[in-house]
């Protein structure tokens, strides 16, 4: 049975941070500056004081920062206290589920005006314990004791994609050069660069030594250099890799009848999905997420409309390989056939469906908690037409979709925004 929201419910102000590693500011400075460009982008304003709960994603505080409890610490310095602080962990899902339940508090009638969002600190550590913080996320017995960390993981479903449908490591490739264009337009983003430009500055510096000069002829070329672009775990290379991140990101959710004393340009949120799916040995494919094709069946069903009609979407490309599996599991491509829909360039930022015009997680970044609320920024500014040099050239952009995943599919978070 379709569900359906008891209550509208629409957002009415976004706002993040920078992407990047920041080893001057912590997760509290990030989400202040998110806080305030949200704030700043409520059309006709609010008094903070008018927020009556806050949903916080931190998936690992205690691991990055040492500091748990971290709802109630982040509301003070918010000035938003005493409302309730809520605390969510989903892992690298945390920010939208924490979207998802102020979205439920508000339908549900027990709040009207709700702030949701999430950030992460990861920098601190170094790339070792990152990944060790990370590996928790996995199941400690079947996973990470067998030495599963998510590079392996979603080079394990890389390796089965291409051995089931025939794509080759240079489709993944694809996938990030299409992401780090799009990041290049993007000043929020934490590689604010083309991999050519990437690839140029290599040269330049190279020059510069005195040194022997690369001879890469184009962007394919340098990403099958193993000392530019190494691997990770194979096919996965590091440009096949989001990044280390520190960010955050934030909305203001409200109930349906409130949204014009905020702005004349919401968005409705008029589909969600959630959905959970366990390790990767009880999976019946490895080329596919269950919990992200159950999520994105429940947002469709509920906003009444079909895979065809998003115009936009973000969703989680932790890997290049996470991109293409998205895009099949929410029915954008049929099986084994996303890989094609890149090659062909059907998800440019020009393309008929565009995805991950933010850059994505591999170019924009990926501070795990924030990354999900960071997708909803995205469409925000994709739907009211105020992406910059990075807006969808969609006429009448009117809906969009944010994928988010936490650990390797064990959570699927899928939300539907309309412009009306």
């Amino acid at each position: 049975m379709a569900r359906k929201l008891n209550r509208g419910v629409a957002i009415v102000g976004a706002g993040m941070s920078k992407f990047g590693a920041f080893p001057d500011k912590n997760s509290r400075e990030l989400l202040v500056e998110a806080f305030i460009e949200m704030m700043g982008s409520i059309d006709k304003g609010i008094d903070p004081k008018d927020i009556e709960a806050f949903y916080f994603g931190d998936a690992a505080g205690e691991a990055f920062e040492g500091q748990g409890h971290t709802a109630p610490i982040m509301g003070d310095w918010l000035g938003l206290l005493p409302i309730p602080c809520v605390r969510v962990e989903n892992a690298c899902a945390s920010g939208s589920v924490a979207i998802r339940q102020a979205m439920l508090s508000i339908a549900s009638g027990m709040h009207d005006i709700v702030l949701a969002g999430g950030a992460e600190k990861m920098s601190n550590l170094s790339t070792t314990r990152v990944t060790d913080t990370l590996a928790d996320f996995t199941d400690v017995y079947s996973e990470r004791s067998a030495g599963f960390t998510f590079p392996t993981a979603y080079a394990s479903m890389a390796t089965a994609y291409m051995a089931e449908y025939g794509a080759r490591p240079e489709h993944f490739m694809m996938v990030g050069i299409k992401n780090h264009r799009n990041g290049a337009l993007n000043p929020k983003a934490q590689f604010n660069s083309s991999i050519l430009d990437i690839m140029n500055s290599k040269i330049s510096k190279a020059k510069g030594k005195g040194g022997a000069i690369p001879t890469w002829k184009d962007e394919m070329d340098f990403l099958h250099d193993e000392g530019a672009n190494p691997i990770v775990a194979w096919p996965m290379r590091l440009f096949d890799c989001s990044p280390i991140s520190d960010g955050a990101a934030c909305v203001l959710v409200v109930a349906e009848e409130l949204v014009r004393r905020f702005t004349d340009s919401p968005l409705y949120i008029i589909g969600s999905g959630l959905a959970s799916c366990g390790p990767l040995h009880d999976r019946d494919r490895l080329t596919s997420i269950s919990a992200a094709r159950v999520a994105s069946q429940q947002a469709y069903e509920m906003a009444g409309v079909k895979p065809q009609d998003i115009q936009v979407a973000e969703v989680h490309d932790c890997f290049t390989i996470a991109e293409l599996v998205a895009m099949e599991d929410i029915g954008f491509y049929e099986p084994g056939t996303a890989y094609k829909a890149v090659e062909e360039g059907a998800t440019a930022l020009d393309g008929p469906k565009p995805i991950n015009p933010s850059g994505g997680l591999k170019s924009k970044g990926h501070p795990i908690s924030a990354s999900g609320a960071g997708q909803v920024v995205e469409i925000w500014h994709q739907l009211r037409e105020e992406a910059g040099l990075r807006q969808v050239p969609i006429k009448n952009l009117r809906l969009g979709l944010t994928h988010n995943i936490g650990a390797h599919g064990s959570t699927c978070s899928i939300n539907i925004f309309e412009r009306r």
